[in-house]
């Protein structure tokens, strides 16, 4: 069983050969792990760098995104059962007031495809919302913004985190169009991403992974 041969339909978005891929190689009694890891995980860092490179662009990385999903979820049963962890729990979502989600969509992707544990709040998501999604667990807060009139709630949100003491238990990272580095270390966020691609690199950093 070649393993090169789903790496690649993931890259070229093939979402239908990556489910028979990885269903043959479950079959051949490769590990949910390592399908995982040389399959999908590098596939989509693949995809992240060529898109840096202004190799590829969103549209081709939506597709490759939605291929590693597809055997992403024929993989998830199985990584489950071994007790595989996950790089970290986020939560992301749009901040409230912005209907905005193809950004978030695919960082919310691509961080899946990097093994991250993602619970996606959707769009116009309340400050209380991102507050309860940590009480819940999340070790990282991802917030989305494509409108200078909607960013200051990204301030709002880290504000809402500290009065309800889980700041310090959780890392916040941000993007969004209109978003800089400047405007993160204003608000006090951890970190700031200018893309998808830099997306998973931050989330990494800060999870110290």
């Amino acid at each position: 069983m070649d393993l090169k041969v789903i790496y690649q339909n993931v890259v070229d978005g093939q979402a239908s050969e990556v489910e028979d891929g990885v269903k043959a190689a479950l079959a051949a009694g490769i590990s949910a792990q390592e399908i995982l890891n040389k399959c999908l995980i590098a596939a989509m860092d693949e995809v992240g760098q060529r898109y840096e490179e202004g190799d590829l662009f969103v549209p081709e990385m939506l597709i490759a995104a939605r291929a590693m999903q597809a055997g992403l979820r024929l993989l998830k049963p199985h990584l489950i059962n071994a007790d595989v962890k996950a790089a970290g729990k986020v939560a992301i979502g749009t901040v409230k007031g912005d209907l905005h989600d193809i950004g978030k969509n695919l960082v919310a992707m691509m961080l899946e495809g990097a093994g991250f544990e993602v619970r996606d709040l959707g769009v116009d998501v309340s400050p209380a919302s991102f507050v309860k999604a940590a009480q819940e667990g999340a070790e990282l807060i991802g917030m989305s913004a494509l409108l200078t009139t909607t960013m200051s709630n990204m301030e709002v949100t880290v504000q809402a985190l500290k009065a309800a003491g889980v700041r310090d238990s959780v890392k916040v990272f941000i993007g969004g169009a209109p978003v800089t580095q400047e405007y993160a270390n204003k608000i006090g966020a951890d970190g700031f991403a200018a893309d998808a691609s830099s997306a998973t690199r931050t989330a990494r950093h800060l999870l110290g992974g």
